[in-house]
């Protein structure tokens, strides 16, 4: 049997799916002809299928060019729009991991995400990508300047009025309606670097050595701070030392969502011995945001499989919920909450479902008394920027409207998403004026801690 075969080469198998290498070390990878051509096949497929006409816009950006083409299939479709259906894709792995039944080990080999993947990347390569664009995955550089002191609080103050979001709007192509995140001079890493961590025993429990060092991330760091002080508070009340990774840059999520698949390997090169010292140290890694840390456990070792050290940090690198679930696994997690939360509405982060993991999230907030928690597995529609640039705004409130309704709807005391950029998506889109809470938030609410400073 050939490599990626079924036993029975039949739709349905129960075979666990295989992902494969993204092979972007290969020529044939960046060889337009040879991209045209795998294009038609998974497109046709797709078309032949149509499963997947429910979850982001490429599906149905590649259904309505074939229906309205002169045969009503794929070869009356110009191949010049072939990247509208690239465009909307924001590489969310929800098609791979939810619906298609054609994944590998199929003998169709249909990975959809990885083949918009390479699009971008050929299409990146060819000169094809805005300014705008690169501009925007530019976490480390926007962030570095918007953060300076005085221009932080220019740089909100304006984009709270109309006018800073019109020229914002001109200049960048951001939606004026678009949640922007505030950004922080005080960031997560200046705060934290002024605390000792708290002296005492990392006491392990399974794959968890009980000691974590925090990948603050650039919007943990720059954007919400918050969230990382409470996720320190959390972690020190479960006696589990946390430290901060000595040096870190962006994950490389936002230029892998753009194509750009060598900023990627650059950014890789920079965070990996600062992550790799920090594990010979005995620590594990925890990131609060889900983008970050599916990079370490998917994303890099899928673009670098024969590198070793991808795969010790993969090993090494957790969400935070899985971590304190893998600890309450093993009896050491505490249970001293002090108060209930009532009824939470949760989204389910389609970067946090595509780890396996489980609603490990929702598992831990249940543990609170008088805590209900209903999951929203939909995706938001942010998607990083996706649902900020003007051409995309409309349709990313439209792949959001599920959810937001289920939140309204749900009577809940609090909502919350482990993605806090899904969460203001929600929120921009909702009629409460409530904004959401962070899970890690709730917990420490929920143990009546103060938060960390």
């Amino acid at each position: 049997m050939s490599d990626g075969q079924t036993k029975s080469g039949r739709e349905g198998s129960l075979e666990a799916p295989t992902r494969h290498a993204l092979g972007q070390q290969d020529p044939q990878f960046y060889d337009a002809g040879a991209l045209q051509k795998e294009l038609e096949r998974v497109f046709d497929i797709c078309h032949g299928c149509r499963r997947c006409f429910s979850l982001c816009n490429s599906f149905p950006t590649l259904f309505d060019l074939i229906d309205d083409s002169k045969t009503g299939e794929l070869d009356g479709v110009d191949k010049k729009a072939y990247g509208r259906v690239v465009d909307e894709c924001y590489l969310c792995d929800m098609c791979y991991m939810t619906k298609c039944p054609y994944v590998p080990p199929h003998p169709w080999n249909v990975d959809f995400p990885h083949l918009m993947l390479r699009a971008k990347a050929v299409k990146h390569r060819a000169g094809g990508t805005r300014w705008r664009d690169k501009v925007l995955s530019s976490t480390d550089m926007v962030g570095t300047l918007a953060g300076i002191p005085v221009v932080a609080e220019v740089v909100n103050a304006v984009n709270r009025t109309a006018v800073g979001r019109k020229v914002l709007d001109v200049a960048l192509g951001v939606h004026p309606q678009a949640p922007i995140p505030e950004y922080r001079s005080n960031t997560l890493r200046k705060q934290l670097a002024k605390r000792a961590a708290p002296a005492g025993a990392a006491q392990a429990a399974g794959v968890t050595r009980g000691k974590v060092a925090l990948f603050a991330t650039c919007y943990g760091n720059r954007n919400e701070p918050q969230i990382g002080l409470d996720l320190v508070s959390v972690f020190e009340h479960n006696g589990i030392e946390v430290a901060l990774v000595s040096q870190e840059n962006c994950c490389g999520m936002p230029k892998l969502e753009l194509g750009d698949l060598q900023a990627v390997a650059d950014l890789k090169a920079k965070n990996l011995p600062h992550l790799l010292a920090m594990i010979d140290d005995g620590y594990d890694i925890v990131a609060p945001i889900p983008s970050c840390v599916l990079m370490f456990k998917q994303e890099l070792p899928l673009m670098f499989p024969d590198e070793p050290d991808v795969a010790k940090v993969r090993k090494h690198m957790f969400d935070p919920f899985e971590y304190l679930a893998l600890r309450h696994k093993s009896g050491l997690m505490r249970t001293d909450f002090a108060r209930s939360l009532g009824k939470i509405a949760y989204h389910v982060a389609c970067h946090l479902r595509v780890q396996n993991i489980g609603l490990k999230t929702r598992d831990i907030l249940q543990l609170i008394p008088g805590t209900t928690v209903e999951p929203i597995e939909r995706c938001s529609g942010h998607n990083g920027t996706y649902g900020v640039k003007r051409e995309f705004r409309d349709t990313s409130m439209k792949i959001a409207k599920p959810v937001i309704q289920r939140v309204q709807a749900s009577g809940a005391d609090f909502y919350a998403s482990d993605c806090p950029m899904a969460g203001h998506q929600i929120e921009s889109g909702s009629d409460s004026a409530s904004p959401p809470t962070h899970p890690l938030t709730l917990l420490r609410m929920a143990y009546g801690l103060e938060t960390t400073s």
